[in-house]
């Protein structure tokens, strides 16, 4: 077994890369979307304004998918050299699964991007359409896929173990384990909302700059309608996920809740947890709130206690408390600032009021930090468990020396912040510059006139 601090310093590790991996999928998927639908829209209607948009969107969604797959190829690395013991002990369910995901999503992405990136002006539009839609569907394929492994870890069904190693028993129990039904829909919704509000956002940066306007009104109105319909549903769903995770994973809700005993009917709003003695050193709530929620997620009038839970099955309440209400406090602003757009836009003043354009600019990251938030919740809140019941996270690590453990971090560290630094810089430089002019040809290829109309 490995050391406590060679498994401290891979988990960290592991969540580093994950979350600047999850970073890029959490725009991307969405933005592929978008570009399906506005070029799809500028086919039906040929209004420039649409092709406008596509061609500004597709630049910033290129970089990001470029680098999603670098990370993820990172992360499948990492389970090798950094997790071997779980390579070796869910391979044979796990490695099926992201096989898969390669061979069917990845494999449909890489055969039409290069016609959706560089095909305008060279093929017919219809085969542009196309291949946008398919580099939309292999997105969600691939979240589908990613989401079902995961899935999987949290609630492990249709399996055997033979000789340490998980074999599948039920190949659809194992893809349509019970918490894919929940945790699929609340994910998905997740990162259309997620690309929306980034979308939005620069969108409102425009209109306060009294930049593209044109392009600037179209894709905010475009974005907070998407947002108008998909954030009350992610409200019910996300509710509708924890209620599941409450019945299936008891420990996680308890954690997340920032409660050690159970006769605590408030909603903690700031706790700071003393793991070693089972208490709260401090706790701001809001008194009977807690009951409330306690009832609608496990049908009983009071807010279960981590000491519920055998020690050495807790969580760390300190990260899934603060994941929950990072993830929880910014849906909840997400929620308010698109009702409040649904009605500036029934009042007529949804392209001059310039407060709320500032305040949207603001929210652009908003999505970002509400997924984080709850992939922290939802990862940390499994602990001590890779595989929840079934394989510890201790028993996962590979034989790492410390040093060796601390080095690899401190190269990922490295490499990732400038990664981010430069994706951050080249968004930013994409923005400034703004969308091309409406009768300017992309990368200097003149649209065809055959292209264009045949």
């Amino acid at each position: 077994m490995a050391s406590s601090a060679t498994v401290e310093l891979s988990r960290w590790q592991f969540a580093i890369t994950a979350i600047f991996h999850m970073t890029f999928p959490a725009l991307t998927v969405g933005l592929s979307i978008l570009l399906a639908v506005v070029y799809t829209a500028y086919l039906r209607t040929r209004d420039p304004l649409y092709l406008q948009m596509f061609r500004f969107w597709r630049k910033i969604f290129a970089v990001g998918f470029g680098l999603g797959v670098v990370a993820g190829t990172v992360m499948t690395f990492e389970f090798g050299l950094n997790w071997g013991s779980y390579a070796h002990a869910v391979g044979p369910i796990l490695g099926v699964t992201i096989g898969m995901e390669v061979i069917t999503a990845f494999f449909l992405e890489a055969g039409f991007i290069g016609i959706m990136l560089y095909g305008e002006g060279r093929v017919r539009p219809r085969t542009m359409a196309f291949a946008s839609w398919m580099v939309a569907f292999g997105t969600l394929l691939s979240t589908t896929w990613i989401l079902s492994a995961n899935s999987w870890m949290q609630d492990p069904a249709g399996f055997t173990k033979v000789a340490g190693q998980f074999q599948a028993r039920d190949w659809w129990q194992v893809l349509f384990n019970p918490a894919f039904s929940y945790r699929f829909p609340h994910m998905l919704l997740a990162v259309l909302i997620s690309a929306a509000w980034f979308v939005g956002g620069i969108a409102a940066w425009y209109l306060v700059r009294q930049r593209s306007l044109a392009f600037a009104r179209r894709t905010l109105s475009l974005a907070l309608g998407v947002l108008a319909v998909l954030m009350p549903v992610q409200l019910y769903a996300g509710d509708e996920t924890a209620v599941f995770m409450g019945q299936h994973q008891p420990a996680k809700l308890e954690a997340f809740e920032g409660n050690w005993k159970t006769d605590n009917n408030g909603y903690n709003l700031v706790v700071i947890p003393d793991p070693g003695k089972g208490k709260d050193n401090l706790r701001i709530e809001i008194p009977h709130l807690g009951a409330v929620i306690g009832k609608d997620l496990t049908g009983q009038a009071h807010v279960p206690g981590l000491l519920q839970t055998p020690p050495d099955q807790r969580p760390n309440m300190w990260s899934a408390f603060y994941g929950f209400r990072a993830m929880y406090f910014t849906a909840l602003t997400m929620f308010a600032m698109a009702f409040a757009g649904l009605v500036l836009r029934l009042r007529g003043r949804l392209f001059t009021a310039r407060r709320f354009h500032r305040l949207l600019v603001w929210m652009t990251p908003a999505g970002l930090i509400a997924i984080t938030g709850g992939w922290i919740t939802a990862e940390t809140g499994r602990q001590p468990w890779v595989v929840y019941g079934q394989l510890r996270t201790s028993d996962a690590v590979s034989q790492l020396s410390t040093t060796e453990a601390a080095l690899s971090l401190a190269g990922f560290v490295a490499v990732y912040a400038v990664l981010v630094a430069v994706w951050v810089r080249y968004i930013v430089r994409a923005v400034k510059a703004g969308p091309e002019a409406l009768d300017s040809p992309t990368a200097g290829h003149p649209i065809l006139p055959e292209a264009v109309h045949g």
